[in-house]
Order: structure tokens, then sequence, then C-alpha cells
């Protein structure tokens, strides 16, 4: 009877949530530059705050990913559910950093480790919180090498890229890659591919260059490759100055990415707004997971007002369908593009998640000695409040958190419950 209940209670949801966005894109339609000309009429569900001249700032950085954050706000389910959302489009994850630590954001679109990065002094002032109210995304990011390489390395091909490397430094004194903030989740992709690659991190130099200057910066050689999230891996291929050599759902199949990250006062001190604003991302996140509104939502987000890149590049990558720029060309991924929702895998924040950001700062070198792992991740991850946002929602809450799971590129095994025993493993697999 329960499960049936569940069951229904979803259906009708999902049922509202669809006569919602009919609305809201005929409005879209309607109005000027693809934007609504008036919300939704329904009224706010019980328990929900009203629009009250209280504007809520949500921040956001010009990538494929901020997608459930702009769509909440161009379908109306922010003010659907009673808030008054301002987006403000930032120039880099250091802006994002500072303004929520700062109150000029109350919310944003940000990387899933940056609360981390911050609080252990990696990224920002240690001791300073941002708590993580749940998920955004998970995959879609991309490594992308200079398009010479392409014979050389090829397309996954992370055995071959020492000898990349090699033939790099043959023509330069320096080989250098960028990714977009300490810590992050960019940081993190790169570093673990060149762990797996085997290369020594200290023989590279690895810089910080906010995601939509990475492909300029690329041209005129400020670097030999990058790792950034969509649609700028896109973009490099697009533009014939770089291939894309291996996806982060290549290294690890459905991880974490980006979150909606709080300012530490607005979620202390305002917890209806904060569960409104999650209530609007997760329907805003059930309707980007049925691809049928995924060239939409790429019309949409592709604006100078967003994220100002070619529509038909965001689309394809959305839809898993990757011009590569190298041999094979064309690859399509089947189940493991961007996802947004998945049934509620993605949007649950797991702070098995959070200990394996923190291990791995150990591991990079980031921290001199282990952090206090269980303390961190249960200050910054706000998984109760998350619960009772789904239930809300009858959306589906996973049970996995805290059990080990396989990152597929190097075929290691985390425990979350043993960090410093995988750490070891780690080493194991380096000798």
């Amino acid at each position: 009877m329960a499960r049936e209940s569940r069951v229904s209670r979803r259906r009708f949801v999902r049922g509202a949530l669809a006569v919602t966005a009919a609305v809201a894109a005929g409005n879209a339609l309607a109005g000027c530059g693809g934007r609504p000309s008036a919300a939704p009429s329904a009224a706010p569900p019980a328990g929900s705050p009203r629009a009250s001249g209280n504007r809520i700032k949500i921040g956001f950085i010009p990538l494929t990913d901020c997608a459930s954050v702009v769509m909440a706000h161009e379908l109306g389910l922010y003010a659907k559910h009673g808030v008054d959302v301002e987006l403000s489009k930032e120039a880099s994850w250091a802006a994002v950093r500072d303004k929520l630590l700062s109150g000029d954001l109350q919310a944003a679109h940000c990387l899933f480790g940056m609360p981390f990065s911050v609080y252990t002094g990696v990224g920002g002032t240690a001791g300073r919180e941002l708590p993580i109210a749940m998920m955004l995304n998970v995959n879609g990011q991309a490594i992308t090498l200079p398009k010479h390489l392409c014979g050389a390395v090829g397309f996954k091909q992370v055995q071959l890229v020492r000898a990349g490397i090699e033939q790099l430094r043959a023509s330069k004194p320096e080989v250098t890659f960028a990714m977009t903030f300490p810590g992050g989740t960019h940081d993190l992709w790169l570093r673990y591919w060149l762990a797996a690659a085997g290369i020594d991190q200290s023989t590279v130099k690895i810089i910080t260059i906010p995601p939509p200057q990475m492909v300029a910066n690329m041209k005129v050689g400020n670097m030999d490759g990058f790792c950034v999230g969509e649609p700028w891996g896109g973009v490099a291929v697009q533009e014939g100055i770089g291939y894309t050599h291996v996806t982060t759902q290549d290294i690890w199949r459905h991880h974490p990415e980006k979150a909606l990250v709080l300012n530490k006062d607005f979620n202390d001190q305002h917890d209806a707004e904060v569960r409104a604003v999650m209530r609007a991302v997760l329907e805003a996140s059930i309707w980007l997971d049925d691809l049928d509104n995924r060239a939409r939502a790429a019309e949409v987000i592709a604006q100078q007002a967003y994220v100002n890149a070619p529509a038909s590049v965001i689309a394809a990558r959305l839809r898993g369908q990757y011009d590569l720029g190298c041999a094979p060309e064309q690859y399509t991924y089947r189940d493991d593009y961007m996802l947004f929702h998945h049934d509620g895998l993605v949007n649950f924040p797991r702070k098995a998640h959070g200990i394996w950001f923190l291990a791995q700062y150990v591991r990079f070198g980031y921290l001199r000695e282990p952090p206090d792992y269980s303390q961190i991740v249960d200050r910054l991850i706000y998984q109760q409040r998350y619960r009772e946002v789904a239930a809300d929602l009858g959306v589906r809450v996973p049970d996995d958190d805290m059990r080990p799971f396989t990152i597929q590129l190097d075929q290691v095994t985390f425990d979350p419950n043993d960090p410093a025993g995988s750490l070891r493993a780690y080493q194991r697999t380096a000798t």
C-alpha cells in the first residue's frame, strides 16, 4: 500500500509538473528572447513562502550544467513555489565563492568540491562554511587536448598520455594544463587522470582559468589541455583547436559534479525559502531529464544572458552525442551523459562523495594531514532537509551512501568508512 501510494504521488507530481512546464513554455515562446512573459498562475503549495519583496540571488557560471537553476527560472518554478529569484551570471568560481561567503549571493550553482576546498583552506579561508543543499548533476565534463595530439593519444587511450606529454615536452620547456578552481571537481578529474596515466604532477604545470575563458586561452597557447564542463569542450572541437580525449564519465561514471550551495546565514535563517528553491530546482531537474525537453533547454541556456555558446553544441552533448574532433570522430553516450535527476539518484548529496574529495586532497598534497572526514561532511552536507524536500515531491531518495564504490579509470575501490585504507590502495596502484 505504501509503495502504491508513493508511486501514485510521484505520477501526480510529474503530471502537475508537465502542465506547469507546458504553460511556462508557451509563455517563453510568446516572450522576448525566449524568456517567459509571465509566470504560471499556479499558487504555491501549502507551507511555501510567498514572494514578499525578499529577493533571493542565485549565482551561476556559464556552463551547460547550470541548466536546472536557469530552467527553474525560465519555467516559472521559483514563482510557483513562492520565491522571488534573481539569477546572477558570475565570471569565475572564485567570484562565486567570495559572493557566497559575503552574502552577495544567497545560493549558487557550484562545484561540489568547493565547500570542502574552502573549509579545509585549499581554496579559501579555512573554517568558512558553504552548506550543500542538494546535487544538480552528474557526468558531462571533459579533458581536451590539442588537435595535433589526436594521432598520438587518441580518445580514451589514457595509457598513451605519457607519450603525448613527452611529445609536447620536445617542443617546449613546460607542459601546462588548466582547471577551474583548486580542489574543485575539474581540478580533481585532471589530477586523477594524470595519476592514472602515471604522470608525476610535479613535472607539469597546473593553472586556474575560468570556464568561459578556456577555449580562448588554449587558442593563444596558454595551456596544452584543460578540464572543464560543457559546452567548452564541445566548443574547442567546433573551433578546431582541440579534441575530446576523455570525458569525466569515462573517469568515474555518475560522479558528483555541481551542487546547489548556500550562504551560511541564508541556510540557517531562511529554511522555508531554501526548501522552496530546492523544490523548484528539483522539478526543473526532472523536466531536464526528459530528453524531449533538452533541445528547448539548449536554446534557452545558449542565450547571451546565460552560457553564450552555440545551442547546437550544447544540445548535442546534452543528448550524449559527442563530436570528438578525433577518431572515431563521433561517440554516443547511452546512459551516462549529463544527468540532472535520474529518478532521484542524482540530487541526493552523499557524504561518501565528500569524504572522497577530502581524501584526494591528502593524496595530491593539498593537505599535509588527514582531516576529520566525518566532522566536515556532517557540517557541510544537509541530507535531512533534502530527504524532506524530496518526500514533499514524491522523489526517491537512494540508500547507497557510505557504501564503497569503484572508479572505473583505475579500478580502485574507495571505502568512505576507511579513507586511510583507500589512500593506501592508491599507493599500491602507483607502484
